[in-house]
């Protein structure tokens, strides 16, 4: 681990903004910390990894990823690790499910690493030939205003938020973010692509051309075209509380829960109540859910992908 001390010295970090803080809260770089973090992952959360994964606010992810990406722990070791664990009784028999869910995503990532090596075009390119002229839009307003977690979307905006204050995103949330750039604002999946090779702590070629691929319907898949993530129920079922919402969107912090998903649909004298002004303390939806979900089938119908 390089201490800070000495990235101040070299002129490395950011003064004014120091948007690099959280980084140093959330990660401690070293194989040390990798080992850790495997091993409390086994300890503490892999009895329920397959049924609690996909819950931004639960600990129940291995949060392994930085430290496989720069090569500090391997997939082999993690393996072994989970296979031991097994084995001895460590993880309980009632528990192999969830636990053989995580070696099944061990080797999505592999995965990911034997199409890079066999279609090395993919991080620009679609592995499906139909979605060459795809009629992406062009609208950096958008683009941008997603980046930053400014979409009037909760929980796209919670993620997109995570992402750049931590340098990490929820595996659940980068689906929905992803989807909601490519398939409601109908931005091209490779602009997503790009800002999470510049953003990710854990950025791994293989693996983030997947995903973008894959949530962009043009990858290794059989059935791309209907998948088009509604946020709004994605919010309510995967954070149903708003706790994440809470602590990345702090200016909806007071909204009860069943008004923090959709609060365009709250009255403005309520959301003034709790401190909300629509357009003003928080952005009102850079699309209507509809109207994005049926501009999206419209395009995949013109080229045919629909066929």
């Amino acid at each position: 681990q390089i201490p800070s001390d000495s990235l101040e010295s070299l002129n490395l970090l950011p003064t004014a903004p120091d948007w690099s803080s959280g980084f140093y809260q959330a990660w401690h770089v070293s194989e040390k910390a990798a080992q850790d973090r495997l091993y409390d992952f086994v300890q503490h959360a892999i009895h329920a990894y397959k049924t609690e994964r996909d819950f931004p606010n639960r600990p129940f992810t291995s949060r392994l990823s930085p430290y496989l990406s720069f090569g500090q722990i391997s997939p082999r070791q993690c393996w072994h690790v989970v296979r031991a664990a097994q084995a001895s009784g460590a993880i309980d028999p009632a528990h192999y499910n969830q636990s053989e869910h995580f070696i099944t995503e061990l080797g999505w990532r592999e995965f990911a690493y034997h199409l890079l090596y066999h279609f090395p075009e993919t991080p620009l390119q679609p592995l499906s030939a139909k979605f060459a002229e795809f009629p992406w839009r062009e609208a950096p307003d958008d683009l941008h205003a997603w980046q930053k977690g400014q979409t009037g979307y909760p929980l796209v905006d919670a993620g997109m938020r995570q992402l750049w204050q931590t340098g990490w995103m929820h595996n659940r949330l980068r689906m929905v973010v992803g989807s909601f750039l490519v398939k409601h604002l109908l931005l091209p999946w490779q602009t997503g692509a790009q800002w999470f090779w510049d953003t990710l702590v854990d950025a791994d070629l293989a693996s983030n051309t997947l995903g973008w691929q894959w949530v962009g319907g043009c990858g290794a898949d059989a059935a791309p075209y209907f998948r088009i993530f509604n946020p709004i129920l994605q919010s309510k079922r995967f954070d149903a509380d708003g706790g994440f919402i809470r602590q990345f969107v702090p200016e909806l912090k007071e909204l009860p829960s069943l008004s923090i998903h959709t609060p365009w649909e709250v009255s403005p004298l309520e959301l003034r109540q709790h401190g909300v002004i629509l357009g003003h303390s928080y952005p009102e939806p850079i699309v209507d859910h509809e109207v994005g979900r049926q501009r999206a089938l419209e395009a995949l119908s013109k080229t045919k992908i629909l066929l």
